[in-house]
């Protein structure tokens, strides 16, 4: 099969893919008309940041495969390529850990001021009356908007530094889910009022469906505690980013993020962002799973799906 990788991928599993029969064209910097144009007769596009819209699902003409060398996929016109007899298949859960530590590293940054603390060193500027005002991690109460593989990874990583995880109460999760929940010693909470008006840190890892668009609202944040952190490395489209500016402002909201509105794709790119050149905000340039363990576990994963697909089946099919 001809495949289009149009991201980084590891080029020992590019090796892989030939080994196995097929033809590679590797060209990760490819972004919008220039993605279509190099469809060509391609069955196969691989993608991690990339955005694939309706116009490069309509010019790859051979186009039968979209693969998102990832979870999400909301960069994915996925409704367009169903029409069009494409499907979609990701990744889910193989950068799970690699997200959970960024949470965790975000986490420790706000509280302990570390962005700050470096930027004066750097400008020659000593402050350790001012930085020594830290809350401290132990005891402190994490809610977790969302359980999935990410979720339940920063949980076990949250609860080793003596934070309690809360989350909410979901019906008709398996046997095995509850039992991890309960050995983490999660506390499952009712409602999401309960959960903001309890917790010091909210940590955000849900998908972008119509009920999560822009859930962090300026209801959302008024229920936060005053001076509580908000994390986000899922998804920007969760976030109000107007209403943070104001809750940050108003009443002392910290946010940790790795994900905003209109962000760039993947490169280099001028990033003119409201929300991003805050002070409140530590914010980080949606590099949560990149870590190089991460994306050879997720470069397997991509390898599973091209090899199911070959069987005649779809593994992790999203349309």
């Amino acid at each position: 099969m001809n495949i289009l990788i149009a991201d980084s991928f590891p080029e020992s599993y590019q090796s892989e893919l030939i080994k196995n029969g097929h033809q590679i064209t590797f060209n990760p910097a490819l972004q919008g008309d220039a993605l279509g144009e190099a469809l060509g007769d391609h069955e196969i596009l691989i993608v991690r940041s990339t955005k694939v819209d309706a116009a490069a699902i309509d010019a790859g003409t051979a186009l039968r495969l979209v693969i998102r060398a990832g979870a999400g996929t909301n960069s994915i016109d996925k409704a367009h390529a169903a029409s069009k007899g494409v499907r979609v298949c990701n990744v889910p859960g193989a950068n799970a850990i690699a997200v959970a530590e960024l949470v965790i590293g975000l986490i420790i940054a706000i509280d302990r001021h570390i962005p700050d603390n470096v930027s004066d060193l750097r400008n020659k500027v000593w402050a350790k009356k001012k930085y020594a005002s830290a809350q401290g991690l132990y005891g402190q109460k994490l809610g977790l908007l969302g359980l999935g593989a990410i979720g339940l990874a920063v949980a076990e990583r949250a609860a080793a530094f003596g934070i309690r995880v809360h989350a909410l109460a979901k019906p008709g999760r398996s046997q095995d889910a509850e039992k991890r929940i309960s050995d983490l010693g999660i506390v499952q909470l009712a409602s999401l009022d309960d959960l903001l008006a309890t917790c010091d840190i909210v940590s955000l890892h849900l998908p972008v469906t119509p009920e999560t668009n822009k859930m962090v609202d300026k209801t959302f944040l008024d229920k936060m505690k005053h001076g509580a952190m908000l994390i986000n490395t899922s998804r920007g489209d969760l976030v109000d980013e107007a209403a943070l500016i104001e809750a940050m402002e108003s009443k002392g909201i910290r946010a940790g993020l790795d994900v905003y509105d209109n962000e760039p794709g993947a490169g280099d790119d001028r990033f003119d962002s409201a929300i991003a050149a805050h002070p409140g905000v530590c914010g980080t340039h949606h590099i949560g799973a990149s870590t190089e363990q991460a994306q050879m576990a997720v470069a397997e994963g991509v390898l599973q799906v091209v090899r199911s697909y070959q069987q005649g089946d779809l593994q992790n099919c999203v349309n």
